[in-house]
């Protein structure tokens, strides 16, 4: 009888209908695939009965997660080869119905079904989260924010460095990351034309780090408001640490109950992404009503490619899952169009999708360095979670399967006087 290794890769090969490019490690030992590439480790057959009982993008996941499957080898490359081999996702199962009317891919599964042991399904790793009935309303949103950041300040520390900045870094040639996260901070404030005196309304505050730079390098009075409470426990003590107290005020509060406008700006930094389609325009009016006449919004925002079918997009189940509960992307044409609906005139867009793939690659290389301590701060399935997402998303950006943008908009008044310079760019932060 051949050894596990071998059998699964001819079965895997079966039924995706082609060669697997990595390697296949098994419980027992053996190896069959290609000699030098990584290697897809199985490391017990509860890992067959997940996939089996999940085929697909959540199957895998929580085998990864629950560490029944896991990657030897280079994980950029593992997950950039095996990027076609999963399951058609579709919600209703017909892309397994009909991959399985093909005889090869039935004998196929029903192999695999064979080896797995035991029919019953294993219960999902922990970490992941139970779904919704009611997306984004203001229990809802708060139960995923707090899904997503309530897992422990030291971890994103950890993770993220001295800057607490939870967004795409701007890089300019050398510089650490916690500089390319002082610049990406520092362009936010020249476009917004942040000037002492003013009110700057930070939806979204995460950590505080902007409401800090603002309030310290321009002397701008700041509100953040987050639905996390160890985000803005954190965010409360930095705010005291640099004396700022009279200055930045930080909520635990959502953006829809803020009522103490007119600001001269409003930035919301990867914020928007937990919105939903559905609120998006709510979103952006509030926003509109909570500036006065010229006041400027600087909304900085992962976003999709668009599909010829818009109606049959769906969430990332791993990212749904294990992530963030309840995100949803938009495409760039999609966000314009909203915050034009909402009264905004759109002065500038900038993106800068390869500087997020950058970050990205230095949030995981942190994580990676100090992997005992994030298992210690968190748990084996949170620290896997977190580097399988970080990945993932770096490979996603640098392929341009997702992008992220910078939207400059002005709540215009009716003189038409927008307060913008007559030459964009303007505010490029010098090397």
């Amino acid at each position: 009888m051949p050894d596990a290794a071998l059998r699964l890769k001819s079965l895997f090969e079966q039924l995706l209908g082609g060669p697997l490019p990595v390697r296949v490690r098994a419980w027992d030992g053996s190896e069959a695939g290609p000699p030098g590439a990584p290697a897809l480790v199985v490391r017990n057959r509860r890992a067959l009965r997940r996939l089996l009982w999940k085929p697909g993008e959540l199957g895998l996941a929580r085998g990864w997660v629950s560490g029944d499957l896991g990657v030897e080898g280079d994980l950029y490359e593992a997950l950039d080869l095996m990027a076609g081999l999963v399951w058609e996702k579709d919600g209703d199962g017909a892309g397994l119905r009909q991959t399985l009317l093909d005889p090869d891919a039935r004998a196929a599964a029903w192999g695999l079904v064979r080896m797995a042991g035991p029919p019953w399904p294993p219960a999902p790793p922990r970490e992941e989260a139970r779904p919704h009935r009611h997306l984004h309303t203001k229990r809802s949103d708060k139960r995923a924010i707090s899904h997503h950041y309530d897992v422990g300040n030291d971890f994103y520390e950890l993770v993220l460095g001295p800057s607490m900045v939870y967004s795409c870094a701007y890089w300019q040639d050398g510089g650490t990351l916690e500089e390319a996260q002082r610049d990406k901070l520092e362009l936010i404030s020249r476009k917004l034309e942040l000037t002492p005196g003013q009110r700057l309304l930070d939806v979204g505050c995460g950590w505080g780090s902007m409401a800090v730079h603002a309030a310290r390098e321009h002397g701008v009075s700041v509100v953040g408001v987050t639905l996390s409470q160890e985000q803005a426990a954190y965010a409360r003590k930095r705010v005291a640490d640099e004396g700022l107290t009279d200055r930045v005020e930080i909520r635990v509060q959502d953006y829809r109950d803020v009522a103490d406008g007119p600001y001269d700006a409003i930035s919301s930094i990867g914020m928007a992404e937990h919105v939903g389609a559905e609120r998006y325009l709510e979103y952006a009016q509030d926003l509109y009503g909570l500036l006065k006449p010229g006041g400027r919004l600087l909304n900085h925002q992962i976003a999709r490619r668009p599909q010829s079918d818009e109606a049959g997009y769906s969430v990332d189940e791993f990212i749904d899952a294990y992530v963030f509960p309840d995100g949803e992307l938009a495409p760039l044409g999609t966000t314009v169009t909203q915050l034009e609906r909402a009264g905004f005139e759109v002065r500038d867009v900038e993106s800068i999708r390869e500087h997020y793939a950058r970050t990205l690659r230095r949030w995981v290389a942190d994580l990676e360095a100090q992997w005992v301590r994030a298992v210690r701060l968190t748990s084996p399935g949170r620290a896997r979670v977190w580097r399988l997402y970080m990945a993932a998303s770096a490979l996603a950006f640098e392929r341009n399967r997702i992008g992220v943008n910078q939207v400059l908009a002005v709540r215009t008044p009716e003189s038409g006087a927008s307060g913008m310079p007559l030459r964009a760019r303007t505010w490029n932060v010098p090397a």
